[in-house]
């Protein structure tokens, strides 16, 4: 997995790379095939914004999350993309399972 960090109007520290690498990790646990992660910082006066665009085979993934402290809104946003990954897994797969379950069907 490639990570992209850009930070804007923000100082990307070794604590906050290191905090968004460590809830990815999360991200990969339920998809292996991941391939690259894009996430952009940004701080605009009292605000922090987070975007992430994930690469998975065949689909790009894009979440964005907002909050008043950085390390909530990157909490914010990896539930998100939790979410639509599990979403966009169990859609594959019934896909697949429905597919072939008809083609069975449709030749027996």
């Amino acid at each position: 997995m490639n990570l992209h960090l850009t930070g804007h109007h923000l100082e990307i520290t070794p604590s906050i790379r290191e905090y968004v690498s460590g809830k990815l990790e999360r991200i990969t646990h339920h998809f292996d095939h991941v391939s690259d992660v894009n996430v952009i910082l940004t701080v605009e006066k009292l605000r922090h914004k987070v975007e992430a665009g994930v690469h998975l085979l065949g689909k790009d993934i894009f979440c964005e999350s907002a909050d008043n402290d950085m390390y909530a809104a990157i909490d914010s946003l990896i539930d998100k993309l939790d979410r639509t990954i599990i979403k966009h897994k169990e859609k594959a797969l019934a896909h697949r399972h429905h597919g072939a379950s008809l083609k069975n069907q449709a030749g027996g």
